[in-house]
């Protein structure tokens, strides 16, 4: 039987994408073979989609680190044929073949029920960068952050991730204020929840020296670099900062003076190789109280296979506002 997917091949000038005719057989066996409706486009896949070897190793390969569709086979596990499920994280769409195609086969233990109420393309509405940021409220929430120690800061808040927190922690009563560089996303932020929008670089002017300002109780860090390190020098005594992203830099460059004169917290924030239980209880929040309300506001743009190379260019130059769902021909 075969297959459409979209593939990444490296040539002798770099790194094409195109749509192919797959066989089943190609995947292997064994595991659960899934009937793939919806992925969604991160950064990530983008990464994967233009030859990065830090995500994906062996080419020919099929990015999407996001999936969620119907069981057609398991060999092994608790799934049956007929069951909803999500993919994400753990090697899918780096080196294992991912949801840009209308097949995956996965080990059992990558997945989980899609839970009730939530619709498949509502799942990759939020996709990876829903649990991520489901995560990252999660983890300030266990230190204590609550409405009444003051706003918390969302960086990159336009992003996935960003967009995704923004409209959480004020579904949650928090008063969040969102840093961005795109001046025409401000009414879109603040539909979102946010009751603050400040500019990217004027928040960075504003943290050049080793401490700044104790402003924040919490925050949400989704760019890496200097802006993690402007977010922690200006976190009250004792708050906590999450960091999940690396678009800005992988580096922290600052120095200790928060850490040792403040006490605040840095807590890292990972979704890929995340136990399938705790995957599985945030997943349930998503799809219940901690839903966005203004959830259909998260969406960006809808793709089919054919358009994702396009949408890799632009999420790369950072061009991309809130999410961008892609639609599998199986769906």
């Amino acid at each position: 039987m075969s297959f459409q997917a979209l593939q990444t091949r490296e040539t002798d000038t770099g790194y094409t994408n195109s749509l192919v005719e797959r066989e089943l057989s190609e995947l292997g066996e064994g595991g659960v073979l899934v009937r793939v409706q919806w992925s969604s486009l991160n950064y990530k896949d983008a990464l994967s989609a233009t030859g990065n070897k830090g995500v994906t190793r062996k080419f020919p390969h099929t990015p999407g680190i996001d999936a969620v569709g119907v069981v057609e086979e398991a060999s092994d596990g608790p799934f049956s044929v007929g069951d909803a499920v999500i993919c994400t994280g753990y090697d899918l769409g780096m080196n294992t073949d991912g949801g840009y195609a209308e097949y995956i086969r996965v080990p059992a233990e990558w997945l989980v029920p899609l839970p009730d109420g939530l619709a498949p393309r509502d799942a990759m509405l939020l996709g990876t960068a829903g649990l991520t940021a489901a995560l990252s409220v999660e983890s300030l929430l266990d230190t204590g952050v609550n409405p009444d120690q003051g706003p918390v800061l969302v960086t990159g808040a336009t992003g996935g991730v960003g967009s995704v927190c923004v409209a959480i922690l004020a579904k949650l009563g928090f008063e969040v204020v969102a840093v961005s560089g795109k001046a025409d996303a401000s009414e879109w932020l603040a539909a979102l929840g946010a009751a603050r929008i400040i500019d990217r670089e004027a928040f960075l002017e504003s943290a050049v020296k080793p401490m700044a300002k104790e402003q924040w109780a919490g925050a949400v860090d989704c760019v890496g670099g200097e802006m993690l390190a402007a977010a922690l020098k200006g976190l009250k005594y004792g708050g906590s900062a999450t960091c999940c992203g690396l678009a800005g830099s992988p580096k922290l460059e600052m120095t200790v003076f928060p850490f040792i004169l403040r006490g605040v917290n840095l807590l890292g924030v990972d979704s890929v190789e995340l136990p399938c239980e705790i995957k599985q209880q945030m997943w349930q929040l998503l799809a219940d109280e901690w839903m966005p309300k203004e959830a259909a506001l998260l969406e960006a743009a809808e793709t089919d296979l054919a358009g994702v190379s396009d949408w890799v260019d632009r999420i790369l130059a950072g061009g991309v506002r809130g999410r961008v769902v892609v639609k599998l021909p199986s769906q």
